[in-house]
């Protein structure tokens, strides 16, 4: 039952999910769709763990009611730029 309120909340923009924003790499996470924001504020812990066991800092934490269009949103401009300056320190055209 509460996944059938989960999908109606969610598709009215009302449901909630934990927001994290990292500095490097440079991303915007979304976790959930959770019915509250206390569930999401009680599994945000765990999400943050993960992405710094995955070498991610400058970790900040939102738990908001939204509705994502994308689950994980990343800076294409500074991964070009790096792409780039590995490649051309490594001798590669870019």
């Amino acid at each position: 039952m509460d996944e059938y309120l989960i999908d109606f909340l969610n598709f009215c923009g009302k449901a909630c999910w934990v927001e994290i924003v990292t500095e490097d790499p440079r991303c915007i996470y979304y976790f959930g769709p959770f019915l509250s924001k206390k569930y999401g504020h009680s599994v945000k812990a765990g999400y943050v763990e993960d992405l710094e066991n995955e070498g991610a800092t400058g970790i900040r934490v939102t738990v908001k009611r939204c509705k994502p269009d994308k689950l994980t949103i990343f800076d294409e401009e500074e991964e070009q730029t790096e792409r780039k300056r590995i490649s051309t320190f490594s001798g590669q055209p870019s």
